[in-house]
């Protein structure tokens, strides 16, 4: 098993550096339509948790636009970005290797959460908050799609 296997255990935790709660929700979709993870899943094959991480997905991408907003580098935000990135690496890791997908996804979302931060602020500065923020989702989401495609296609 090389690195390039952990290529998508690294990728969604950039994409929880972004939101925390697209990896999962992005997984939930996947499981929903069908598709299989090349690792265990961790809490995402039981219903409820695949309907409650699209309900915290759309919540988070709603609640990004308002002023009240926290940064995404507090703590509380941090946890759940160390959480999803946590379940979501280990996911789309080979089996038998999630644990190191996991440690791979914090150890991208964390760094990467103060990176995409500082980028959100430099765009909100030029286009504004809620401008910035449907583009940053539109980007999250679709590197989101892109990286849990990538893993089942590796899988096969």
């Amino acid at each position: 098993m090389t690195l390039p296997n952990l290529l998508p255990s690294a990728l969604i935790g950039a994409v929880a550096s972004a939101r925390s709660m697209t990896p999962m929700a992005t997984i939930a979709t996947a499981r929903l339509a069908g598709s299989r993870m090349p690792g265990r899943l961790f809490l995402l094959d039981h219903t409820l948790f695949k309907v409650g991480a699209l309900v915290m997905a759309v919540g988070e991408f709603l609640g990004d636009k308002l002023k009240s907003a926290p940064d995404r580098t507090v703590a509380p935000g941090l946890v759940a970005r160390v959480a999803s990135a946590g379940i979501a690496g280990a996911a789309l890791a080979p089996r038998g290797r999630e644990r190191d997908g996991a440690a791979i996804a914090v150890a991208a979302a964390i760094p990467l959460a103060y990176l995409t931060l500082d980028g959100r602020k430099r765009a909100m500065a030029r286009i504004g908050q809620t401008r910035s923020g449907v583009i940053e989702d539109a980007l999250v989401i679709a590197a989101g799609a892109l990286t849990v495609a990538l893993a089942i296609r590796q899988r096969r």
